[in-house]
């Protein structure tokens, strides 16, 4: 690997990142704009354009999307996705950034690797290492200090955000966990594909988005592409992409982007207020997971070892 292809993987899993945070921000500019505006007609809407989009383009890549459906493990194990992992994922996602906004959303959901390292410890029975145990111990008192400002007899943000950013962060573990025994077969772009649209479709089921009624300006429609084309579907390929150039691991430090993409770009054009426990508590829990991310290697070549030598 080339000092040119490993820059060059770096840059786009940390833009993918930066427009993931974007993504959030025009969510929020939305739902400020337009009050009438659901969270759940948001993600539907962006769910089933995104699956369609980049279904059709595995098509063209030549990658046969349909082929999941010829096994029955791959067919429930993308439907388990979509509705266990991009559902919480999204949904209560933008449900957080609605009720509260783009930042404290982001950064609780950023909780999320923790919550898959107590799945491993809890199920997989792998202890989590020094630097895990400390990076946890951060993000906790991150999380405390952004939920109650330095005062721990009261809370300093609605208990609806923390309700909607925590199932986010479950999401994210789920949205990490499942589709990994499917992914190497038959590829990222299938896979989130129909999860995406299968997530959708089921979420129509449940609130038609046809019924809702709502006026869209111009300057909203263009707020929904950029949430679709730019948030979704452009950050998902150049993420993919990044991973031919770097590991998997240092793709993840970038993961710190989108959280710093999402205060940012929410203080230039919200004139969203943070105060400096929001900022210390962010700046600790995007810590932590950069060294959890340094220690993910080290996870899975122990799970690995213990596979090869535990009797089939």
């Amino acid at each position: 690997m080339t000092q040119q292809n490993h820059l060059r993987g770096v840059l786009l899993a940390s833009s993918a990142c930066i427009l993931w945070g974007i993504s959030g921000v025009a969510a929020s500019t939305l739902f400020i704009n337009n009050p009438h505006l659901t969270a759940m007609w948001l993600t539907q809407v962006r769910m089933i354009s995104a699956g369609l989009i980049l279904l059709v383009w595995g098509m063209v890549a030549g990658k046969h999307p349909f082929k999941i459906w010829h096994h029955r493990h791959a067919a429930w194990t993308a439907v388990s996705y979509g509705l266990l992992g991009l559902i919480p994922v999204q949904l209560c996602y933008f449900e957080a950034v609605r009720v509260g906004n783009a930042p404290i959303a982001t950064i609780i959901q950023f909780l999320g690797p923790f919550i898959i390292s107590i799945y491993y410890f809890l199920f997989k029975h792998v202890t989590p290492s020094r630097i895990e145990l400390i990076g946890m111990i951060m993000a906790f008192i991150g999380t405390l200090l952004i939920v109650t400002h330095g005062h721990l007899n009261s809370l300093a943000i609605s208990p609806v955000i923390l309700f909607w950013g925590g199932l986010s962060a479950i999401g994210v573990a789920t949205n990490t966990l499942i589709p990994r025994t499917i992914l190497p077969k038959y590829g990222a772009l299938t896979v989130t594909g129909w999860g995406l649209l299968i997530a959708g479709l089921f979420l129509t089921l449940l609130q038609p988005m046809w019924r809702v009624h709502l006026t869209i300006t111009w300057p909203q429609l263009g707020l929904l592409i950029v949430i679709i084309l730019l948030g979704t579907v452009a950050p998902f390929l150049m993420f993919a992409r990044s991973l031919s150039d770097i590991l998997p691991t240092t793709a993840s430090l970038m993961d710190a982007f989108e959280p710093l993409a999402a205060t940012v770009f929410s203080i230039t054009f919200l004139n969203v207020q943070l105060t400096s426990f929001d900022f210390i508590g962010g700046l600790l829990i995007i810590l932590a997971v950069m060294a959890l991310s340094l220690n993910t290697h080290k996870m899975l070549h122990f799970l690995r070892r213990r596979r090869a030598h535990s009797p089939s």
